[in-house]
């Protein structure tokens, strides 16, 4: 713990860095499998974040969004590949307007989407909510700077998610052979709705998680707080 607490505001500097370039990066990418990928980088800055503000909301949102990271990129990614196995290309440009051939997909991804964006209903939300909560009331940390800078990177997630939806479902078809894709079958709808559920439960009602989480918890910032003590 005195080593944590000694290189807390590095690792958080280096949390916060994540967020941002991951975010950036994502952005660029012409890949829709590349943009979940660097997606994924820069979730796992708030992450980090979280563990390093060394406090009870902190850790507990830490915990929650490695969960809620599991659950949103984890169906982003069996999205993209259910995409390619109907088209055999992952590049942005050949898609275009697939909400009127495969709605289900589009409403499906769509909320998908949103929890990965962390709209507040869905997981992603309180995961990042709660880790914000955190940074910003970190003593360890030193600064809520770094929290008000971790949160540019939800409004990214926004920029660059719904970029991506965008180019993928809405506007006209442009391409041909998108006209002749078939929508989800009732295995693939059956694959994503378990995550999707889940994403709604921990949105709406995450009291049950937070208190599996608490005894570990509160033994660890325990521990943090005697050392700092100590260090004193």
């Amino acid at each position: 713990p005195e080593a944590s607490l000694k290189l807390a505001p590095w690792m958080a500097g280096l949390a916060v860095i994540g967020i941002i370039y991951g975010a950036l990066v994502a952005f660029r990418q012409k890949d829709v499998k590349r943009l979940v990928a660097y997606s994924s980088i820069s979730h796992l800055g708030f992450v980090m974040l979280g563990i390093f503000a060394l406090n009870l909301q902190g850790l507990q949102g830490a915990i929650l969004q490695m969960v809620n990271h599991g659950l949103s990129t984890g169906a982003l990614f069996l999205v993209v590949g259910m995409l390619y196995e109907r088209r055999h290309t992952r590049l942005l440009e050949n898609f275009g307007g697939l909400w009127k051939v495969v709605p289900v997909l589009g409403a499906l991804a769509l909320v998908t989407m949103l929890s990965s964006v962390g709209l507040p209903g869905l997981n992603g939300f309180v995961g990042e909510f709660t880790i914000l909560l955190g940074g910003f009331s970190s003593t360890a940390i030193g600064s809520p700077w770094f929290a008000g800078v971790a949160a540019l990177g939800v409004i990214l997630a926004a920029v660059y998610l719904f970029h991506m939806f965008q180019k993928l479902f809405l506007g006209p078809v442009t391409h041909e052979e998108n006209l002749k894709l078939k929508d989800l079958s009732v295995r693939e709808i059956l694959i994503l709705a378990p995550i999707l559920i889940m994403a709604c439960w921990i949105g709406i009602y995450p009291k049950p998680f937070f208190m599996l989480m608490a005894p570990a918890v509160e033994k660890l910032t325990a521990l943090v707080q005697s050392a700092a003590l100590l260090a004193h």
